[in-house]
């Protein structure tokens, strides 16, 4: 097994049944129920000097889940074009959420969730098993959605152990 391979499996390994699309929107739910109970004050919350606040955190996941969608359309379409890959922290440094409202971006998750709902339901067995290069690595349409899942899943364990807890 690969580097990236072991980097993958880490989230796979997380989500909790074999129905990823329905772990697609339970992961969803989830997120957003925990979201619903904070104040705008209390997204602004970080565990420990030089992480994120529960704000960017959700704004990572939207971050990181229009990456993946965008990979996923490319590789559903057959596009051989190799895709780079990103850097979370510096896009972490460009997000001004002192602009943005918590209900705006918990409405952004939303919508963005629906739509790549809609988006995996769409493509039939054949589409989903299409590959392409992403950040030097081989990767279905299928896993890259289960990965939405898996990461989703990952920062809500970190939500519930280090913000929630504190």
């Amino acid at each position: 097994m690969t580097e990236f391979q072991k980097y993958i499996q880490r989230y796979l390994d997380l989500i909790p049944s074999e129905n990823w699309l329905e772990e697609l929107k339970n992961s969803a739910d989830q997120t957003l129920e925990i979201y619903m109970k904070l104040s705008e004050e209390e997204s602004n919350f970080a565990y420990a000097e030089g992480k994120w606040t529960l704000k960017e955190l959700l704004q990572h996941l939207i971050d990181a889940e229009r990456i993946f969608i965008y990979r996923a359309l490319r590789f559903s379409r057959n596009d051989q074009t190799e895709l780079s890959g990103w850097d979370e922290e510096l896009y972490a440094k460009e997000y001004f959420l002192d602009q943005v409202s918590l209900k705006n971006l918990m409405e952004e998750f939303d919508f963005l969730r629906k739509s790549n709902i809609l988006f995996f339901r769409n493509l039939n067995q054949e589409i989903l098993s299409r590959k392409g290069i992403a950040n030097k690595n081989e990767i279905s349409v299928e896993t890259i959605g289960k990965l939405i899942v898996g990461h989703n899943i990952h920062h809500l364990n970190i939500i519930r152990e280090r913000y929630l807890a504190k």
